[in-house]
């Protein structure tokens, strides 16, 4: 007895002197960090120690369990529309909510009561709320450029000859800034209902995160503990000396640059996702660390159902500081987010990363996502405006596929797995349109956000998304088809031997341009497919030749020959026809290549987590 007092004296002594070096030693100083975990660690002894001599608190749960802090963090508490962030504590039975106050010098901080929910029966649902005010986002924006540029003053001046100084009352402005971000710039909502009526609702930055809060919720609620009534003043008091998290993880109280973190573009392309054990629509989420100037996370749009879903979308990031990257794969039912079905955390090292895309597959649980990383250092500039994305409506293909890093835009690519999820059976797809309204509208989405268009036309009536479809190769400044093409083809039609013929035809269409060939292709097969079911849905392969023909191929004058003799439009009409219809009627027809290939020199590799 005599030895542990004698030792728990001694490490008082040493907490003392710890937090008189802290108070004289320089944030920006190497050594600050490590004298605050050896702070955090005698401190966590201590207390220990005094919640074992004070039996009184201790409380039995059902089963002979003892209450136990399990997990506390920081998140934004929502409360009559107001966002405050708050200290939360999960215990063996139930949640605390607190407020943290500093107290003053030589004094212990203390924790104020906010509310508190029993775990017994307690309710999640979890939402992505990206619905704020445009006066938000531009404060936000207007916020991030603000910690930005201070933080280059910061970096320089450290450098500079102004010294220690004038760094910390900017570095408090930095941090007081960031804490600002913390609390108005999360999406991610949890909402909490518990069987007495009460609920609340928190607000996460990082969906992975929120996960993992729900996953320890959801643990201790299914095992039917029942909660004692705490002692409000005493467990809050406790929360002092229990608390696992001392502050908000703060990126700009970092002490010094790790020379391993990232800073430039990241960029990562969604494959495929393999492992489901039964159909379903999801969507990969994409997050990174680092300091939060820029956005932080990004969405494919959400597959067809299917056991194998395939994106090829390819998401960017600019980042500062980053060394890890989360991945989480998410169904998705009636357009509503729904279930995370498997995370993962990828660490991000500049050595193993290069400007080539390196692909790898990587174990979510029981699934396996396909994707490609490549990495380009370069000078971040300040946060500009949040990207727009660019309209891919009346713009030439091999634009749009550029910019999406494909060979078959995805608005083809949605609009034709759309069409054959539920439209197959449908009388007339494709010849009965839907209302012209409803198109316009789907078209606005698909040309400003391409996530929420496919939520948008999960929806809609499939009439409408086979009119999007026809709408966009009619819009297209050059046809599918090249326009230089469509009197080669036209005299090929001119053969009768039918085999010769497509031989000619398939020979023409290879000389045409990567994505313009298989985004034909695609379409071609696509249509097949639809009139396979021609005995319901009434649509043969002339029908939709005919549908399709004159979107497709145009000649590169209307109504004139490359040697100025005017052709009847009818004729005109029956050529385009004609052509398509000919296509259709191959059964030697190429398989398309939807996506680019990115390869790298290195071979795939799988990332077990």
């Amino acid at each position: 007895m005599t030895v542990v007092i004698f030792y728990v004296f001694d490490l008082r002594n040493i907490s003392a002197v710890l937090q008189d070096l802290l108070k004289t030693t320089p944030v920006e100083h190497k050594d600050f960090a490590a004298l605050q975990e050896a702070l955090r660690l005698s401190q966590s002894f201590l207390s220990g120690v005094n919640e074992s001599s004070q039996s009184k608190r201790e409380v039995t749960l059902t089963h002979g369990m003892r209450r136990q802090l399990m997990r506390d963090g920081f998140v934004v508490d929502v409360s009559e529309g107001v966002r405050s962030l708050r200290h939360l504590f999960l215990y063996t039975d139930l949640l605390l909510c607190t407020r943290f106050k500093h107290a003053a010098r030589g004094k212990q901080d203390q924790y104020r009561f906010s509310w508190y929910l029993p775990l017994a029966g307690l309710k999640l649902r979890w939402v992505t709320d990206h619905e704020r005010p445009s006066d938000t986002t531009v404060r936000l924006h207007s916020l991030r450029t603000k910690m930005f540029l201070l933080r280059q003053q910061l970096q320089q001046n450290v450098k500079g000859s102004r010294g220690l100084t004038w760094t910390a009352p900017s570095r408090k402005k930095l941090e007081q800034m960031e804490l600002l971000l913390l609390t108005h710039s999360p999406v991610y909502r949890l909402d909490l209902h518990s069987p007495s009526g009460k609920s609340h609702t928190l607000f996460f930055s990082s969906l992975y995160e929120l996960e993992e809060w729900r996953e320890n919720i959801h643990k201790l609620t299914t095992e039917n503990i029942e909660t004692v009534p705490p002692d409000l003043l005493t467990l809050t008091s406790a929360c002092v000396k229990l608390r696992m998290t001392q502050q908000p993880h703060l990126h700009s109280s970092i002490a010094a640059e790790d020379e391993n973190s990232l800073c430039g573009t990241v960029s990562v392309a969604i494959h495929s996702a393999s492992g489901l054990q039964e159909p379903a629509c999801v969507y990969v989420c994409v997050e990174v660390d680092g300091y939060e100037f820029y956005d932080q996370q990004a969405q494919t749009h959400s597959s067809v159902c299917s056991l194998n879903p395939h994106w090829d979308q390819e998401l960017s990031f600019q980042v500062d500081g980053a060394q890890k990257m989360m991945v989480l794969c998410v169904s998705q039912s009636n357009g509503q987010d729904g279930t995370v079905l498997g995370k993962s955390t990828l660490k991000l090292e500049s050595k193993s990363l290069s400007s080539r895309w390196r692909r790898q597959t990587v174990q979510l649980g029981q699934l396996e996502v396909t994707l490609s990383l490549k990495y380009c250092p370069h000078q971040l500039e300040p946060p500009g405006s949040p990207i727009q994305q660019p309209p891919i409506f009346c713009v030439p293909i091999q634009t749009v596929a550029q910019q999406e890093g494909v060979l078959v835009p995805h608005v083809v690519r949605c609009c034709v797995e759309e069409v054959e999820r539920r439209g197959m059976d449908e009388v007339g797809i494709y010849r009965i349109s839907g209302t012209a309204t409803d198109i316009i509208s789907l078209k606005a989405a698909f040309n400003s956000n391409l996530r929420e268009a496919v939520t948008r036309m999960r929806s809609s009536e499939v009439n409408t998304v086979s009119g999007v479809l026809k709408l966009y190769f009619r819009e297209l400044p050059e046809p599918l088809i090249p326009s230089e093409l469509f009197h080669s083809l036209a005299n090929t039609l001119e053969i009768q031997d039918m085999d010769s013929r497509l031989v000619s035809m398939l020979s023409l269409l290879q000389s045409t341009p990567d994505v313009n060939r298989n985004t034909f292709l695609y379409l071609l097969h696509h249509l097949r497919r639809v009139a396979e079911r021609k005995h319901i849905n009434k649509m043969t392969l002339l029908n939709l030749a005919t549908v399709f023909g004159p979107s497709l191929l145009r000649p590169p004058v209307a109504g004139l020959e490359h040697n100025g003799v005017t052709v009847d439009i009818s004729q005109e009409v029956v050529i385009q026809v004609q052509v398509v219809f000919s296509y259709l009627q191959s059964d030697s027809l190429p398989e398309p290549q939807t996506s680019l290939p990115y390869s790298s020199d290195t071979e795939e590799e799988t990332t077990h987590m």
